[in-house]
């Protein structure tokens, strides 16, 4: 109100209001305190209005730029309130009273946003009292809270980083002798590093972590620790019997509890805890009895001195006893003729007697019927003795071996399981904890 510019508007041809350049009287020096614009007051010198009762009113256009302390601790899930502080630069409370019609903003031209949603405006009057001077300064604050619209960070960063994070769980499940598990790793690995670079891109910069810059941390050391599993799970599945032996406490954990607790279970053999005591009862057994042999043993460790009397044996069966006048020897009967026999073994031909006639009828007797033993029949045995002997520890040899490489093999799928089901987990409890300790979800 300006009473020095009241007229009758009757004595002026009824002209109620006029327009006047705002250089051409006095105007309160209103700005924006925390005007972040080059040229600090970005209204544009609109007319005054002036009224015949004295009222004058200046509504300046402009595009106001401020500072605010942006909180990116729940980003994009954040909310934000900014204040405009308008009040006059060189003018007190006591020549100027600056006062609001109330505490509401008009808010009813405002224009939707792509990326914030307006969730109110409010105005408020304050004054405030300085140490250096006594008269009060007045300025009036409009807060706008803004909240940010979160579908477009949902479809393009979190969206595809859970998908990217769920195929490298799934990668626990692709065959080690594919050959292509650290590859699946590794490329899921770098992809989150560029979703990464993204979301530094989008965010505010600032020191503070935001929650997306977490899930996104923990998502990428959940992928990196994958790669390092998948590494021990293929060197696991690729160890040989000649390069490593299983030690007992990884046989303990990886073949019996872990199997149990997961519900494994190896072809045609069911993994139970009774399983598991009984198997360990046995191994305690056979550590007792590891001195002992087997039948197979027995028969292809014989001694040498079990050849002659084989011999002898063979001997028999094939020369038998043509009755007591007809053997070798007329006096001391069967026996000492297989006794007599026996020195094949050791001499590789008959022994020589002195009864009469004991050369003709041992020519006659069995010598007609089956040709001379050769003298080399001792070291053939022995030889066929030792190639089976070589072929039974072949058979032992690749049989061990065998299920030594099994052993590690099955260590390795049991490993993969637990990879799997643990990072399934962590992925499951981090989304739904990054999800609950969101202020709020989505906003389209």
């Amino acid at each position: 109100m300006d009473h020095s510019l009241v007229w009758n508007y009757t004595e002026y041809g009824g002209v109620k209001d006029i327009r006047i350049p705002p250089k051409l009287m006095w105007m309160p020096d209103l700005l924006l305190y925390n005007s972040a614009n080059e040229a600090f007051d970005a209204t544009f010198p609109a007319n005054v209005i002036v009224k015949h009762d004295g009222s004058v009113s200046q509504i300046p256009p402009g595009i106001f730029k401020s500072t605010c302390n942006i909180d990116i601790t729940w980003f994009p899930f954040d909310d934000q309130s900014c204040d405009l502080k308008f009040g006059t630069w060189t003018y007190h409370g006591f020549y100027i009273n600056l006062s609001t019609i109330d505490t509401g903003v008009d808010i009813s031209s405002f224009q939707d946003n792509g990326e914030w949603q307006l969730l109110g405006a409010r105005a408020q009057r304050n004054v405030v009292v300085y140490e250096c001077c006594p008269e009060p300064y007045i300025d009036i604050t409009a807060t706008i809270m803004l909240r940010r619209r979160t579908l477009y960070y949902f479809s393009n960063l979190i969206g595809p980083c859970v998908l990217i994070a769920s195929m490298a769980v799934l990668g626990f499940n692709f065959p080690p002798d594919s050959g292509e598990k650290v590859t699946l790793e590794i490329t899921v690995l770098m992809s989150l590093t560029f979703f990464m670079n993204m979301v530094s891109e989008l965010q505010p910069p600032s020191s503070e972590t935001p929650l997306i810059g977490t899930y996104f941390s923990c998502i990428m050391i959940m992928v990196a620790s994958s790669v390092v599993c998948t590494i021990m799970i293929l060197n696991y599945h690729h160890r040989l019997a000649n390069t490593h032996s299983m030690p007992r406490w990884i046989a303990v954990i990886f073949l019996q509890w872990l199997p149990w607790i997961l519900r494994m279970s190896r072809p045609g053999l069911k993994i139970t805890k009774k399983t598991i005591l009984l198997q360990n009862k046995m191994e305690q057994l056979e550590k007792g009895d590891r001195n002992s042999r087997s039948l197979l043993a027995n028969v292809l460790d014989m001694d040498d001195d079990f050849i002659p009397s084989l011999t002898a044996t063979k001997l028999r069966e094939m020369c038998p006893p043509k009755g007591r006048n007809q053997g070798w020897m007329d006096v001391g009967g069967e026996a000492d003729s297989y006794d007599s026999l026996s020195g094949l073994g050791q001499h590789g031909s008959p022994r020589s007697h002195s009864s009469p006639g004991g050369s003709e009828r041992s020519q006659g007797g069995c010598n007609q019927d089956h040709p001379a033993v050769p003298g080399s029949i001792e070291r053939e045995l022995q030889c066929i003795r030792r190639e089976i002997s070589v072929v039974a520890d072949k058979i032992r040899a690749d049989a061990e071996a065998a299920r030594i490489e099994s052993e590690w093999k099955f260590a390795a799928m049991v490993l993969d399981r637990l990879c799997l089901l643990a990072f399934t987990g962590f992925t499951l409890v981090l989304s739904a904890a990054v999800l609950i300790a969101a202020p709020h979800v989505i906003v389209v």
